[in-house]
């Protein structure tokens, strides 16, 4: 180990990581996240479609293809090809509502060892959990804000 380079100061500890760091393809990579997160909005909207096609309103279809889209990313988690899915596609399969359905699911299945309550229990909501607490939160404030404006 070359012991001369632990006493860089900050330029040049970034200097050195652009030198050695892998260049991204980035046109590559937003091409493919592109693609792949539309191919997956396609699917959605072909299930709504569908289920307006046999009679649904627009709004219970919509539900049923998000309810369909998360259970189809869970066990595509379940079977370790989500994984494969987003080494692929990077963001483009992890914006979608399939993201947040693998980022449950995945730290379910890893902690499953663990038993129900201190495996899956605790460890599921590790990723998604401030997502939560950050949308339930922030609609919650909305809703208030919202109701007080409608009484004035």
């Amino acid at each position: 180990m070359n012991y001369t380079k632990l006493n860089m100061n900050e330029q040049e500890y970034s200097d050195y990581v652009d030198a050695h760091s892998k260049k991204s393809p980035i046109v590559k990579n937003c091409t493919l996240a592109f693609i792949v997160g539309g191919f997956i909005c396609i699917i959605g909207q072909i299930f709504t479609d569908i289920f307006q096609h046999y009679g649904l309103s627009f709004k219970t279809a919509s539900t049923y293809s998000t309810i369909l889209l998360v259970l189809i990313a869970a066990i595509l988690t379940a079977f370790k090809l989500y994984a494969k899915i987003g080494k692929f596609a990077g963001a483009g399969s992890i914006v979608p509502i399939t993201g947040f359905s693998n980022s449950i699911v995945s730290p379910a299945i890893e902690y499953k060892t663990e038993g129900v309550v201190l495996g899956i229990g605790a460890n599921m909501f590790k990723i998604a959990g401030p997502v939560l607490v950050y949308g339930i939160c922030t609609s919650t404030l909305i809703g208030i804000v919202y109701w007080l404006i409608k009484l004035i």
